[in-house]
């Protein structure tokens, strides 16, 4: 066999055993923390079924202040990434964790309204930076070729939360009375406790970069650190100055792009477990039922975060599913049965959480090493204020109708402008691209 053939079959063998290597000892951890802030943040849907009357909170109230986690979210995420790549991710990512855990149980001391409102802003300002972290800390790890797949694995926790959370919920609120506490009080207790544990054993588990695993193999490292030199090579760092990120273009319709993947999958996390209960349904019945759309999606979503990555296709891997959300929820109002609403919102949670993997690759793609570390938080801060708007208007269409008929006709808006925004950033970036191929090309030409 000639040698470069033998060199080729070698380091081929090299990438499998690396990519699975880290993939077995950092994905597990991190989407199993995922998973815990994602109930965490989502469990206040199931816990409005007692807690708004006992808190005294309207439709209105509860979705203010439900959505107050977003505008501290929105605040705090840049400041939290840039941290993050300064301290290093293990002891960031951990200090997230154990602060989001305290301030979630923290929850369940509420009082009224202006309490809800305020405990609901401190766990967005904890909770801020950890998923624009992970993706962060993801491209310290996988080249371009594996992300849209290991990040739709990553986002997998977004509707498994809803899985698992959906019918664990329904059970704890059950507990009504016991030890003199109401059932949304131990919901918030039990369900926010892991995330303490969670915070301190990610100073055990997550090294901060492959230098610090003693675990990856030597051949190992080299090929990785060499994946990811190429691809900084490959991307042209001058073209954006970090002090003009913020006001770019091509971010600002990204942001765009992400906000109707946030606005449609928290105005579900937050408002379908009662849009269920207005079928009648118990508690317990709507925990069961309200998990079964969201099973479905993880389905989707690794499927579809697969057929991203082997066709290396990401603009209309993106926008395909969104677009196919945008359409089913057209006919939300049509769900006049638990079957059928379940129908309406599986298509519109398929295509929701499908697009995350490609999107966040694209992102990680478009962006050089130094433009993500601000760039990706700028996207999913400026994305999460329309789930800020979004859960806030649903509650006011709620309050003026009577019903959620309609609540959710602003999210169909939406899915269909950020369809229109992914292709022109996708028009920009390849204008941009041929720009510097111009470019690259004269210079050769004056040597």
């Amino acid at each position: 066999m000639p040698d470069d053939q033998l060199a080729a079959r070698t380091t081929s063998s090299v990438e499998r055993s690396a990519i699975r290597r880290i993939s077995f000892r950092l994905l597990p951890f991190l989407v199993v923390a995922y998973l815990i802030a994602y109930i965490d943040r989502s469990n206040v849907g199931f816990a409005g079924l007692q807690m708004n009357d006992d808190l005294g909170l309207s439709a209105s109230q509860f979705g203010l202040g439900a959505s107050m986690f977003f505008l501290a979210y929105v605040l705090l995420e840049v400041p939290s990434n840039v941290a993050l790549a300064k301290v290093g991710a293990r002891r960031w990512i951990g200090r997230i964790m154990i602060t989001w855990g305290i301030v979630a149980v923290g929850m369940a001391f509420a009082v009224g309204p202006t309490s809800f409102t305020v405990l609901r802003f401190l766990l967005g300002a904890a909770e801020a930076g950890f998923f624009p972290g992970v993706i962060l800390y993801l491209t310290f790890w996988f080249p371009p070729s594996y992300r849209a797949r290991v990040i739709a694995w990553f986002s997998m926790a977004i509707p498994m939360a809803s899985v698992l959370g959906s019918p664990i919920s329904g059970y704890l609120l059950g507990l009504e009375g016991f030890l003199g506490l109401s059932g949304w009080q131990w919901l918030f207790i039990i369900e926010g406790s892991p995330a303490v544990l969670m915070g301190f054993l990610a100073f055990i588990v997550l090294p901060s970069r492959p230098g610090d695993a003693k675990w990856l193999p030597n051949d190992e490292r080299q090929w990785l650190e060499s994946a990811l030199r190429d691809q900084e090579k490959a991307v042209d760092d001058s073209h954006l100055p970090l002090r003009k990120l913020l006001l770019n273009k091509t971010i600002l319709l990204l942001a765009l792009v992400y906000a109707s993947t946030a606005a449609i999958s928290q105005g579900l996390s937050l408002w379908q477990p009662q849009m269920m209960k207005t079928f009648g349904l118990s508690n317990a019945q709507v925990g069961w039922l309200n998990a079964a759309p969201f099973a479905i999606a993880v389905l989707g979503m690794v499927l579809w975060g697969r057929f991203s990555d082997r066709r290396a296709e990401r603009v209309r891997a993106t926008a395909i599913p969104i677009g196919l959300s945008a359409i089913a929820l057209a006919f939300v109002p049509f769900g006049s049965s638990p079957v059928i609403f379940l129908v309406i919102v599986s298509v519109v949670l398929v295509g929701t959480y499908a697009a995350k993997g490609p999107f966040w690759s694209l992102c990680t793609e478009w962006m050089s090493k130094r433009e993500s570390v601000a760039g990706v938080a700028m996207v999913n801060a400026l994305g999460s204020l329309a789930a800020f708007g979004g859960n806030w208007v649903i509650g006011e269409i709620k309050d003026a109708t009577g019903s959620f008929t309609w609540a959710l006709a602003p999210l169909m808006v939406l899915g269909a402008v950020s369809v229109l925004a992914l292709l022109l950033a996708a028009h920009r970036a390849r204008r941009n691209g041929e720009r510097s191929s111009r470019v690259a090309i004269a210079d050769k030409t004056d040597l």
